[in-house]
């Protein structure tokens, strides 16, 4: 089959309107008109997208900003851009850097905080932060034109088992191929193949790339699945050239199937009982204080006795919650320059906890029936997991713990927004989280004003690399929990807010700067 050269693709769209959309200085400093009049053979292209693609992909760091607010202002969009980041990103780190696919992981959370922004002006900051990220990533590894992705030709058929054992046996082509003759059809047939291969390990990365590559979905479309989801391949083979990882998860890779052959979970029938909120809050203690083995025993009896995936999946949630609450900061021999000791934001126990669960009960909602309970239990695992072995998170008391709440006490309802902030800026984890919980126990539908709070710091401040993630894993895990739950959280975010102020995000200043100008 013929495949569009890069000159192809932009003679689809018209070379002059995407030229003048540029405008002439961008194309000319960007040398898009040597680019353009030259094929290159085995390179993916991405149709009318590939001019936008490749500008994010080449444009140096420095550049960037200002000529995407132009692009901003003469007809392109936010949808668009984060479509063309994803894709530039996909084919150039190919789920294969750490900072490169974190970036990837953060374009739709900054994209929703963005539609969630009421001043117009600041509308874009969100994915202006991620998009510059996504530049300074390329520039420091060399990847401003190197590409992992390539075209791949699948095999004639493939198994979702056949996928795992490639990727045991480190055979990342015979993966990349067999993954292609899985997602030749739809991506809800492409996910179900991925998975066997996934379970074999229950980490925040293997779990969120496949999810947020889901998520992307709706920006560059079902037709690209194959595209976004092979990161997830290369990512898994990667990881069994690391033997101890292979060693540290062996015990899942034979728990899950005999968990589900015994309680026969890919012959039934999702249940469709619905627990009350006693039964929700007492699951999600069971799976808090469980070793990993009996947490996934746990959910898949929950699931066999018909509890409905989503209540299952909300008492998860709540246990990773409590180890947000109960972390007790970052200890000193962690610490790092935008991690001091105390910290609990970035990648700490809770946040990856919470990202993990979330991951987890979106890749469950978007699968058929085997990756539904598959990742239920395994979601049930990783939190038991988290949180360790021979620890003492279960006996510690979740914030806002009580002196911090009596602390609180006497603020007036309508000053707890504006102390709210304060303890933001102040990185006061206990006051903040105390203030955020007594805002909804007065205020319980005062939960945008809060929200509109943290965003804004989400955006401000580099959060390292967890900002943008976790501010969307609370807002969706807000909107989907009970009423009796759903402030914890709330309370989460503040802590984690209030403990990653103080570090500017990259980028940031000089995207505000051009929003405001002219």
């Amino acid at each position: 089959m013929h495949r569009p050269s890069r000159r192809e693709a932009l003679a689809d769209v018209g070379r002059g309107m995407f030229l003048a959309t540029l405008g002439a200085g961008v194309a000319a400093d960007l040398g898009l008109g040597a680019a353009w009049a030259q094929d290159e053979p085995g390179r993916l292209t991405f149709g009318d997208l590939d001019p936008l693609v490749t500008f994010i992909h080449e444009t140096p760091a420095d550049r960037l900003l200002p000529r995407t607010v132009e692009m901003l202002r003469t007809g392109t969009d936010l949808r668009q851009l984060v479509a063309a980041a994803a894709l530039a990103n996909a084919r150039a780190f190919g789920g294969e850097d750490y900072v490169g696919f974190h970036t990837l992981m953060a374009l739709t959370p900054a994209y929703h905080m963005a539609t969630e922004e009421t001043d117009a002006r600041r509308r874009p900051l969100a994915v202006l932060k991620v998009l510059y990220r996504n530049a300074a990533r390329l520039a420091e590894v060399g990847q401003t034109s190197a590409e992992v992705l390539r075209p791949v030709a699948p095999t004639a058929s493939a198994t979702g088992e056949q996928l795992r054992d490639l990727a045991r046996a480190k055979d990342v082509a015979g993966a990349e191929r067999a993954f292609a003759a899985l997602a030749a059809g739809r991506p809800a047939d492409a996910l179900d193949g991925l998975m066997p291969m996934v379970d074999d390990g229950v980490e925040v990365h293997r779990t969120v790339l496949v999810s947020r590559s889901l998520d992307l979905l709706d920006f560059v479309g079902a037709a690209r699945a194959h595209t976004m989801l092979r990161q997830s391949v290369r990512y898994c083979v990667k990881t069994e050239q690391n033997a101890g990882y292979v060693t540290g998860h062996q015990e899942v890779r034979t728990l899950l199937p005999r968990l589900l052959d015994q309680h026969r979970l890919l012959s039934r029938e999702p249940g469709t009982r619905v627990p009350d909120d006693a039964w929700v809050d007492q699951f999600a203690t069971t799976v808090f204080r469980a070793t990993p083995a009996q947490a996934a025993e746990a959910v898949a009896a929950a699931l066999a006795e018909g509890i409905s995936p989503q209540a299952v999946g909300d008492a998860v949630a709540l246990a990773a919650n409590q180890l947000v609450l109960r972390d007790e900061g970052r200890p000193p021999q962690w610490a790092s320059a935008n991690k001091p000791a105390g910290s609990c934001h970035g990648d700490s126990v809770g946040v990856h906890a919470c990202d993990s669960v979330h991951a987890w009960r979106t890749i469950a909602r978007a699968g058929g029936r085997r990756t539904m309970a598959s990742s239920l239990i395994l979601a049930g695992y990783q939190v038991a997991r988290d949180r360790g072995a021979n620890n003492d998170f279960p006996t510690r008391v979740p914030y806002p713990r009580p002196e911090h709440a009596e602390a609180v006490r006497g603020v007036p309802s309508d000053a707890l927004p504006r102390e709210l902030d304060g303890a933001v800026r102040e990185k006061n984890q206990s006051r903040a989280a105390a203030l955020a919980a007594r805002i909804g126990e007065t205020n319980p539908s005062g939960s945008r004003e809060v929200f509109a709070l943290l965003r804004g710091y989400a955006v401000s401040e580099d959060g390292a690399l967890h900002a943008e993630k976790f501010y969307r894993t609370v807002t969706e895990e807000f909107a989907a929990a009970r009423p009796a739950f759903r402030w914890r959280q709330l309370v989460a975010l503040a802590r984690v807010t209030a403990s990653a102020h103080g570090y500017p995000a990259p980028g940031l200043a000089q995207a505000r700067e051009l929003l405001t100008a002219g």
